[in-house]
């Protein structure tokens, strides 16, 4: 296992106003360190539920937010320069795969040209390790699971995956030029309280509560690595003490996907559980004592059938396995829910 080097210095956190950011930020700073927070709180969706994010983060002393595009360079260079983080936890991005069909430039702006410059800030700043997030859709057309780390991923179906792709090279070549620790993060369905309206669990929640039809996509035939929140915080403040580090190893021939020769590292983050579309809709129909409608369509495009994360390495090197049940994850999220918005929302 990885030797532990807790970091004490300014963790600069992207994303705060998100669902994963929020959580993230929130366990930082519960743990006593400091939270330097970037989130442009844009309408994507709901900008309430962002701003009731950042409201509970603004209750700790140690956590201020910038509110500024990735894409505003000269802005996100004041806020390094000032701050000077010793780590940075990038988690912003234009969400979703489906939205990436009907608004494919508010991708390559924020995931490609905003995740460039937090490279170069990092570069110029001399930050000791910079942790992004990376997605489980850059697994693409691959039918081979469970999804390793190691496997080739050179066809996404979605300009989502794609641009999480293009994150992981481009964090590859600051990593081998200029010697910047760099782990990408796999996230696997990621879901729990506080989380994203435009995802499946919160859409269904609201449609069965208001009497409405769910659209059930592959007629429900499709399998998701469901993973609970907390989980993956957990799985990024790991890693995030653990800067990568070079595999020695590692050569051009025999090359091992998820290290490098320089100090970068991938990693799947998932439950290791994949759960059928029509499982997930029967646990959730349980937690909210009611029955839902469901309207059975075909696959969307930008779809995949299932999403399933090898985490051996995750295992291996931090000695850590999400582990949350799908029944208890849904049962927690209801219950926000119901705290959040009322039992007649």
């Amino acid at each position: 296992m990885m030797q532990s080097s807790p970091n004490n210095g300014i963790h600069l956190v992207t994303g705060t106003a998100g669902f994963i950011g929020f959580h993230l930020a929130n366990r930082l700073l519960q743990d006593g360190r400091q939270v330097v927070g970037i989130d442009n709180v844009n309408d994507y969706y709901d900008p309430t539920l962002k701003e009731a994010r950042l409201q509970k983060l603004s209750k700790f002393k140690s956590f201020v937010n910038h509110r500024i595009d990735l894409e505003d360079r000269d802005r996100l260079s004041a806020v390094f320069n000032s701050v000077k983080p010793s780590v940075v936890i990038n988690l912003a991005a234009q969400a979703g795969v489906r939205y990436s069909l009907e608004n494919p430039r508010a991708y390559l702006d924020s995931n490609i040209i905003g995740f460039g410059n937090i490279l170069e800030e990092c570069r110029h700043n001399e930050v000791d390790h910079l942790v992004y997030a990376s997605s489980s859709s850059v697994y693409g057309l691959s039918t081979k699971t469970p999804f390793s780390v190691s496997d080739v991923v050179d066809h996404p179906i979605s300009l989502y995956g794609a641009s999480k792709k293009s994150n992981e090279l481009m964090a590859h070549t600051y990593s081998h030029l200029f010697g910047i620790p760099t782990t990408g993060l796999r996230f696997f369905t990621v879901y729990g309280p506080w989380g994203r309206p435009d995802m499946a669990l919160f859409l269904f929640t609201r449609a069965i509560l208001s009497g409405e039809e769910i659209k059930v996509f592959n007629y429900g035939k499709m399998k998701r690595d469901f993973t609970y929140i907390d989980d993956i915080v957990e799985g990024i403040v790991r890693i995030t003490d653990n800067p990568a580090t070079i595999n020695h190893d590692w050569t051009g021939k025999d090359q091992t996907l998820g290290s490098s020769s320089a100090p970068y590292k991938i990693y799947n983050i998932g439950n290791n559980n994949p759960v059928e579309l029509m499982h997930l809709i029967e646990v959730l129909e349980n937690a909210l004592d009611r029955k839902a409608k469901k309207r059975l369509m075909p696959i969307q495009a930008g779809d995949v059938m299932e999403t399933y994360a090898n985490i051996d390495p995750l295992v291996s090197n931090f000695g850590f396995k999400p582990d949350t049940r799908i029944e208890d994850g849904v049962d927690l999220f209801v219950k926000w829910y119901y705290s959040y918005y009322g039992k007649a929302a």
